[in-house]
């Protein structure tokens, strides 16, 4: 096992023996066989690209097979088993259609020699588990094309999941299916330093493409975000807790509550399904219990009732831990004993009428805290504010943005972001998105002339959003470049879809981006002094020093 694709790997090295995150051995090397085969798949769809062959189905499955290995998402070995056994298929079903077209064309069989990734073959689990030993991250010796390889790999796991998102709600780009092929691919060639580089680049703008195309999808089918004041309290009626971050099993979930005596709370990162419009007809949706995805192993005991988890991320159950037979899952994502709620049939809708029966036998959550907190800023939002926030700047009153948004996690070092929050001067205000925002979303910071000093956007693909009003900001401004707003980013992250946002941001040319509370394990020093002197990306310090620095718009 060699794992360090999130912010906890073990001394910011890796993972050897078992993940920081609870990750078997076992469970880590399966991730990186699929992505082994994923790759074999691609080199089958880069050869059918050039006989103009386009498979949508293999570019969906490859979305959601990738989004299966982000961390916190699939920890049931049977199941990524059966995403191997798949994925071998996938591959062999494409291998056959791309042969037979260039028979076709060429009037001889296909015989080049090609990748292992897109040759190897088994039907023995058994085998899995030995094939998985020699095909992961270490497989690649030279420390700095590791480095980029995997750089591109993490990133287009975030890309994966925003184009499954979206396709669940029927919007699908052929190329950005297409790239992930592209991309994993490369990854199998013997690329130069700037090729590598270029295809890094490539995948943050197919990041702000696909976040793009996810923005669109659920604003298309439930509005766009609006300011909402959100309870964090709790009701009287047995309740069901829905984290992560598919706004389609939030929909379909609710219609099947309605009526049935049983409230809906949101959790993580499903917080902002509270600020669109279509969901706030339901009079059983409540609010949010409890905060960031950390902090579940209690919160969910104390809630009571059944615990939904959609997307990322689920965390293995502690020992004193009594909520296993209360655990659905569904979607990409798995666990050992909980109940699986299985995909959409024929157009239909997912059932959740096990999950209804299961919260009408448990008690009402329990109080953890009350309350209200406030989100709703997407972009649609904020610029209907646009004129009051100019005018803000204009004046003064609104000295500097700091963009605090990504991920939140364990260490205890990400306290410098409430401290950041808590120590800005009161003519600064954050736009966050992202479970990033659990650091200070539930502090009273105050406003500036009626405009809250913390603005969410919404989860974490939702940075889109905060693009969108700093280029917006840029127009109206009339500036040439991005880095001249009074902007500063000072972004926390913790998983795959985080480094996506931030290979999107450098794609829009963002530069001096603060990233911690540790600098990535997967970037070698040589690929850092890339970074450094292309995008001045650096650590983040102690507090007071950075909140100089940003102010100062250094």
């Amino acid at each position: 096992m060699f794992c360090f694709q999130c912010q906890e790997t073990a001394k910011n090295q890796g993972c050897t023996v078992k993940g920081v995150c609870g990750k078997p051995e076992e469970t880590a090397n399966l991730q990186d066989l699929l992505i082994y085969v994923l790759k074999g798949i691609s080199i089958y769809g880069e050869k059918a690209k050039e006989l103009d062959i386009e498979d949508r189905k293999a570019g969906l499955f490859i979305a959601e097979a990738l989004f299966s290995t982000i961390t916190n998402v699939a920890w049931d070995n049977d199941r990524i088993i059966d995403l191997i056994k798949e994925a071998l298929k996938t591959r062999e079903d494409l291998k056959s259609k791309f042969m037979a077209a260039y028979k076709e064309k060429n009037g001889q069989d296909f015989s080049e020699q090609l990748h292992d990734s897109a040759v190897w073959s088994s039907d023995d689990g058994a085998a899995f588990y030995e094939k998985a030993k020699g095909v992961g991250v270490l497989a690649t010796e030279n420390e700095d094309v590791r480095s980029l390889r995997e750089l591109l790999v993490i990133g287009l796991k975030g890309v994966a999941a925003y184009a499954d998102h979206a396709a669940i709600l029927g919007f699908e780009k052929g190329e950005i299916l297409q790239f992930m092929m592209e991309a994993l691919a490369s990854t199998t060639l013997d690329l130069s330093v700037d090729e590598m580089v270029a295809m890094v680049m490539k995948c943050g703008e197919m990041a702000v493409n696909t976040m793009a195309l996810l923005d669109e999808a659920n604003t298309t089918a439930y509005g766009n975000p609006e300011i909402t004041e959100v309870n964090i309290g709790v009701q009287n009626n047995p309740g069901i807790l829905i984290s992560g971050h598919d706004l389609k099993d939030m929909e379909e979930l609710l219609k099947q509550t309605e009526g049935s005596g049983v409230d809906v709370y949101t959790h993580g990162e499903m917080l902002p399904a509270n600020y669109y419009p279509a969901f706030k007809k339901y009079k059983h949706f409540v609010g949010n219990y409890g905060g960031s995805w950390w902090r579940q192993n209690p919160e969910f005991e104390s809630f009571n009732g059944p615990i939904i988890l959609t997307t990322n991320c689920l965390v293995p159950l502690k020992k004193d831990n009594t909520y296993l037979d209360r655990l659905f899952t569904t979607g990409m994502v798995s666990y050992p004993g909980a109940k699986h709620i299985q995909n959409r049939q024929d157009g239909g809708a997912k059932d959740f009428s096990g999950v209804i029966e299961r919260a009408k036998s448990c008690s009402p959550p329990t109080e953890i805290e009350t309350g209200k907190i406030v989100g709703g800023f997407a972009h649609n939002q904020v610029l209907a504010l646009a004129d009051k926030v100019v005018d803000a700047v204009k004046s003064g009153a609104i000295k500097r943005f700091i963009v605090m948004a990504g991920c939140d996690g364990r260490h205890k070092s990400r306290n410098y972001f409430t401290e950041v929050a808590q120590q800005l001067p009161k003519d600064a205000v954050i736009l966050t998105a992202g479970c990033a925002k659990y650091r200070y979303n539930k502090l009273d910071l105050g406003d500036i002339g009626g405009i809250p000093r913390v603005l969410d956007a919404g989860q974490c693909n939702d940075c889109y959003s905060l693009a969108v009003i700093a280029l917006k900001l840029k127009e109206v401004f009339e500036l040439d470049d991005i880095n001249d707003l009074p902007i500063s980013f000072d972004i926390g992250w913790y998983e795959q879809k985080a480094v996506a946002v931030l290979l999107a941001l450098l794609f829009l040319g963002v530069k001096g981006i603060r990233l911690g509370p540790t600098l990535p394990a997967f970037v070698s020093p040589t690929v850092l002094n890339v970074l450094v002197e292309n995008f001045d990306i650096k650590p983040i310090g102690e507090v007071e020093a950075d909140i100089e620095a940003m102010m100062a718009g250094k």
